[in-house]
C-alpha cells in the first residue's frame, strides 16, 4: 500500500509539472512557403519576431531525397522552399501570410525576380484546414485589391519537406558578400519596393 501511495504521489507531481510547465516545443507550429530563391526567403523570415527557426529545402515534387542539382534541372517538380517554425503566441499564421505576400512578386508565373523556372514558382503549402482557409482568404483579398492583373501564387497541401544541403542553410550569413551581390544583381528589393512601396 505504501509503495502504491508513493507511485500515486509521483504520478500527481508529474501531471502537475506537465500542466504548469508545458513544453514550449509543443506550442510551436509550422508554415511552409515557396518564394523564389530560398536563400532570400530564409534571410527575410529570420528577421520576423516570433519565428523560432527556419530551414531551406525542397518540397512539392515526385522524387525522394532530391538534391540541389536535380531540383535545379527542373524535372523533379520540387520548389525551393522554406519551413518556418513559429510561436503562434507571438505571431499568427495570418501575419506570416501577410509578410510572405510582401516578400514576393505574386504576379510572376515564371519564377521570381532574376530566377526563372518551376523550382522558383511561388507557393503556399498549408498544413491544416485553418491554414488552408486563411491562405485562400488572403489570396482572395489580394485579388480583390486589383493591385495585380493576376495572382500566380498557388496554394496546395503540404508534402514531404526535404532539407537542402548544409551549405544552403543560412547562406546569407555564411557567405554574406556573395549573397548580397546576388541579391543586388537579382533586383529583388527594387522589384518588391516597386510593387509594394516602402
Amino acid at each position: 500500500m505504501k509503495q502504491l501511495n508513493q507511485s500515486l504521489i509521483i504520478f500527481a507531481i508529474l501531471i502537475f509539472f506537465m500542466f504548469e510547465f508545458p513544453s514550449s516545443a509543443a506550442t510551436n507550429e509550422i508554415a511552409t512557403f515557396a518564394g523564389g530563391c530560398f536563400w532570400s526567403m530564409q534571410h527575410d523570415f529570420d528577421k520576423v519576431p516570433g519565428v523560432i527557426k527556419t530551414t531551406v529545402g525542397y518540397t512539392g515534387g515526385h522524387l525522394a531525397n532530391p538534391t540541389y542539382e536535380k531540383v535545379s534541372g527542373g524535372d523533379t517538380g520540387h520548389y525551393e522552399s522554406i519551413e518556418v517554425i513559429y510561436d503562434p503566441s507571438k505571431i499568427s499564421y495570418q501575419q506570416l501570410l501577410n509578410f510572405y505576400w510582401h516578400d514576393i512578386d505574386p504576379s510572376d508565373p515564371s519564377g521570381q525576380f532574376c530566377d526563372h523556372g518551376n523550382e522558383y514558382h511561388t507557393m503556399i503549402f498549408y498544413h491544416n484546414t485553418e491554414q488552408q482557409k486563411l491562405a485562400l482568404e488572403s489570396k482572395t483579398k489580394l485579388n480583390e485589391s486589383h493591385r495585380f492583373n493576376q495572382i500566380a501564387t498557388l496554394i496546395e497541401p503540404a508534402q514531404t519537406f526535404y532539407p537542402a544541403e548544409e551549405y544552403h542553410q543560412k547562406y546569407s550569413e555564411k557567405n554574406s558578400e556573395a549573397y548580397y551581390n546576388y541579391r543586388l544583381g537579382c533586383g529583388r528589393d527594387e522589384r518588391i519596393k516597386e510593387i509594394w512601396g516602402q
